[in-house]
This record gives structure tokens, sequence and C-alpha cells, in this order.
């Protein structure tokens, strides 16, 4: 190894990537969808064993769980990896959801149902959050930033007694006598 490579990446560098690419996307849209798929493709072709007793679940409407569930799997990744159709993909699995209704064994017994229309309305909602640049330049351009709340009018003293807002600049702002027109 040469002195400028940096060895083997640990479990920090993962994790932080890991993070970075989730919050990149609607990550819990994707896996809420996903998650939801698997009981609503899965359960009609399930068999539970009691002892010598098997219980088939399965019914007519197989093919048309089975098709629903992997249409919910690729809406899950199609939020993960194609971010900007989320709005479709959540109007998709939520129709998908409610469709599973009297298609699939109510829905996957109500779990995959309540997965994909949870999944769905995240999706839906998700908005893209704005970078720290430029959630910066706005407090940056013209000097500090005063709330409304904190506006001093001169010749009136604020709640702790001191006038310390205000200085020439805020007063010729704040009197009303600039020559702007």
């Amino acid at each position: 190894m040469s002195a400028e490579s940096t060895g083997s990446r640990g479990f920090t560098y993962w994790r932080l990537r890991f993070r970075a690419w989730r919050g990149n996307r609607p990550f819990w849209a994707g896996l809420f969808t996903l998650l939801g798929s698997v009981p609503i493709a899965y359960l009609p072709y399930a068999d539970v064993r009691l002892g010598n007793i098997t219980i088939a679940m399965a019914t007519t409407a197989g093919a048309g769980s089975l098709i629903i569930g992997l249409l919910l799997a690729t809406l899950g990744l199609t939020m993960w990896f194609h971010s900007i159709v989320r709005v479709f993909a959540g109007v998709a699995a939520i129709i998908l959801g409610l469709v599973s209704l009297p298609i699939s064994n109510i829905g996957g017994f109500l779990v995959g149902f309540l997965f994909s229309l949870i999944g769905g309305a995240l999706s839906i909602s998700w908005a893209p959050g704005v970078p720290r640049d430029e959630a910066g330049e706005d407090e940056g351009q013209g000097g500090a930033a005063v709330s409304e709340d904190a506006a001093v009018v001169p010749g009136q003293r604020p709640e702790g007694g001191t006038d310390l807002h205000v200085t020439e600049a805020t007063t010729q702002a704040n009197g009303g006598r600039n020559s702007a027109g």
C-alpha cells in the first residue's frame, strides 16, 4: 500500500455514504412499498402447517396477487432509483394497494395494504431538500437578518430597558424620512 491510500474503508464511511444516498430520495416510501408487496404477493401461495394439517390460503386470484405484488416492488425500487417520478409511483402504489383488498386476501391481511398506502403517501408528500449553501445565502445578503418581531422603533425602549438595536442606519430607516422617491 502506498502512503497516499486510505486503506480499507470502515463502517463509518459506508454509513455516511448510505445516509447521503438515503437523504436524496424518498427512501422510507420505497421501503414501505417494498414491504407491502411481500404479503400481497406471498400469502395467496403460502401454506400454513399446524401439525399434520395443511391450510392453503390459495385463491383463484393468485396470479393477480402476484402481479400486484411485483408491481408494488417495482414501484418501491422506482421510488429509490428514479425519484423524479415519485408522485406517479406514489399514486400507483396507493391504487394497487386499494385493488389488493378484493384480489389478494384482503390486501395481504391488511398488512400489505397498509404498508403500500403509507409508502404511496410518503412518496407523494416527499420533496427534495434545499442544500445548505442556498439557505445560507439568503441570510448573508443585505447584512444581518432582523425579524419583524425584533424591530425597534426609535424613541421606544425594548422590554429589557436598553435600546441596543437602534443605530444611525436603523433610526433613519425606521424614521421613514428616507428620500426614496
